[in-house]
């Protein structure tokens, strides 16, 4: 399928969705990849990644760039050649890419119960507004997860923790968007963040 949606978040920036229902071979005829993403993709076991990787190769066509201009740091943060920033994401059947003339990331999570388990490695200050006997908890907690997994993109810094070093103010759904912050290094840093939830997904990003 096409694009699934665009938003535009700003003068600056941008952020994509695809939503991945073609075959893998559907998805990979058309691209010309470089020997790395050949051969990073053709060594994924899982066909679903094989065709995440693909379809994000897809958006950046829709944004006008091919597999040529993307390439990754050692932390394994994506960078594009012509300066500009980009996160990427990819979870079951959806893509997400965020292009910016500022540090962005972009997270997309399915929603499902079972982030209740882990909800203590990465919940701290959000306890005091958040209550798992709240109707909506389980999509909270995803936007949450989903804020501070675009926070780690965005750093790339080895060390960080989402529990420790990353906090979300308070929210609620209906308001598609929320501030985070990062405390790290006796540092502070303050982000915009936006949400939106899809099909049984959510979207998070953030922009300075």
């Amino acid at each position: 399928m096409p694009l699934y949606k665009s938003i535009s978040v700003n003068s600056q920036t941008t952020v994509k969705i695809w939503k991945i229902e073609e075959s893998y071979d559907a998805l990979f005829q058309p691209l010309d990849l470089k020997p790395q993403s050949l051969q990073r993709v053709l060594g994924m076991k899982s066909e679903l990644h094989q065709r995440g990787f693909l379809s994000v190769r897809h958006l950046l066509h829709e944004f006008g760039y091919t597999d040529q201009d993307l390439y990754y740091d050692d932390n394994g943060k994506p960078h594009l050649k012509d300066g500009k920033h980009i996160s990427i994401t990819h979870s079951f059947t959806f893509a997400g890419v965020i292009i910016s003339d500022n540090e962005v990331g972009i997270d997309i999570e399915k929603q499902r119960e079972k982030i209740e388990v882990i909800a203590h490695k990465f919940v701290d200050y959000e306890s005091n507004y958040l209550k798992s006997t709240d109707e909506d908890y389980i999509n909270r907690l995803t936007v949450i997860w989903g804020i501070k997994e675009s926070l780690y993109k965005l750093f790339a810094t080895p060390g960080m923790l989402f529990k420790e070093h990353f906090l979300v103010i308070p929210f609620m759904l209906k308001d598609g968007e929320t501030v985070a912050w990062i405390d790290y290094k006796n540092k502070k840093y303050r982000y915009n963040t936006a949400f939106l939830e899809f099909e049984g997904f959510t979207c998070a990003y953030v922009v300075p």
